[in-house]
């Protein structure tokens, strides 16, 4: 179960970092940023050390606004946003094949909400590669309370360079790649074109949910004065409402990349090796 209050919010800002250093941690975050005087050639070469402050800082927030899975899905009118990533993780499970008690790996699991709606669906055992000692730490203790820690679980391992997204990838290159590895591609596509609702909606500010209530611009508003307010009583470690800051900015940017169809979250592509 995910953490939904604000006490486990504020508990859970910063990670795996000391509440004291979370705000030199955010100072150094967001120095690798071009709109901070960053170059993309520091955030290549430190891209583990990026990758791991920004997982530290953000999960907690993550959790409590979107849940335990962190990722879009294709999805139905009428079906919420939890319905469609739910269906979405099936969705993966089936067209991978897989069978009862065959092991799977997901790599850059996140807190696992993924691997558990996956390995509960087709009866697998799923590990989780990760290189945030935080998120594998809260994946663990939510396998225990799904029921799944016999059968789930995470290795901390630093996962290839273009999965820490120094930068961003044409969907051309993914598939170049693939196939220069030796993978032949079974089949590829962006979910997002047909899907009837657009993936960016439930952080589209003119788009009002209850059911998705903490992401729409009155929830999120409300959480940025809860954070302020547990900051300044000191339950919160200081440099919490600039996380939440840069997470608004980039929300505002994925509504603004999906609308112009510039970028997609929704790239699947089913590849194997030739037998």
């Amino acid at each position: 179960m995910s953490k939904t209050g604000a006490m486990d919010l504020a508990s859970g800002l910063g990670g795996k970092i000391e509440k004291s250093d979370v705000l030199s941690a955010v100072d150094k975050y967001e120095k690798y940023h071009v709109c901070h005087g960053g170059e993309e050639e520091d955030r290549k070469s430190d891209y583990s050390d990026m990758v791991n402050k920004y997982y530290d800082l953000v999960t907690s927030f993550y959790e409590f606004g979107w849940g335990e899975s962190f990722h879009f899905a294709h999805r139905w009118k009428g079906e919420s946003l939890k319905e469609s990533i739910k269906r979405h993780e099936h969705f993966l499970a089936l067209q991978l094949g897989v069978k009862p008690g065959q092991k799977v790996l997901d790599v850059g699991c996140g807190i696992g909400g993924p691997l558990r709606e996956f390995a509960r669906f087709s009866s697998t055992s799923v590990t989780g590669l990760n290189n945030n000692e935080y998120q594998i730490s809260r994946g663990k203790e939510l396998n225990r309370i799904a029921g799944v820690d016999k059968t789930c679980d995470f290795v901390k391992a630093e996962i290839e360079i273009g999965d820490g997204l120094p930068d961003i990838r044409l969907t051309t290159k993914c598939l170049e790649a693939l196939k220069q590895a030796g993978f032949e591609v079974v089949w590829e596509k962006d979910l997002a074109v047909d899907s009837p609702v657009p993936w960016y909606l439930p952080l589209d500010k003119s788009h009002f949910s209850l059911s998705s209530f903490r992401l729409t611009a009155v929830g999120r508003f409300m959480t940025k004065n809860m954070v302020k307010a547990l900051e300044f009583v000191g339950l919160a470690p200081k440099g919490s409402q600039r996380v939440q800051d840069f997470l608004e900015k980039a929300a505002e940017g994925l509504v603004e990349g999906g609308k112009k169809e510039i970028f997609t979250p929704m790239y699947f592509f089913l590849a194997r090796k030739p037998e």
